[in-house]
């Protein structure tokens, strides 16, 4: 079985073929195809994925504070994500 390094939202992932992966949101629609950025492979292959699904992550908190300064904050923050099925590298 084949793999590659792909980049995608910034970042580099070890794929092989039939993976699921989950990147931080792609401007693509749910069922299309897409070729990612390819850094490495054997030979000189694209990869190919489908876009299974669109999405928002669990909920983290960011909480600021400066002691004796009655100063507090509280925020949340939900990262989008979207789950690529790689199709084939070749």
């Amino acid at each position: 079985m084949s793999h590659g390094i792909v980049r995608a939202g910034g970042k580099q992932y070890l794929v092989k073929e039939g993976q699921t992966l989950r990147v931080p949101s792609m401007e693509a629609e749910a069922g299309s195809s897409v070729e990612l950025e390819t850094l490495l492979t054997t030979g000189d292959k694209k990869i190919s994925a489908t876009v299974v699904e669109h999405g928002k992550d669990q909920k983290i908190v960011v909480f600021k504070k400066k002691r004796r300064k009655q100063y507090k904050r509280t925020r949340g923050h939900r990262q989008g994500f979207t789950t690529l099925k790689i199709d084939s590298i070749g």
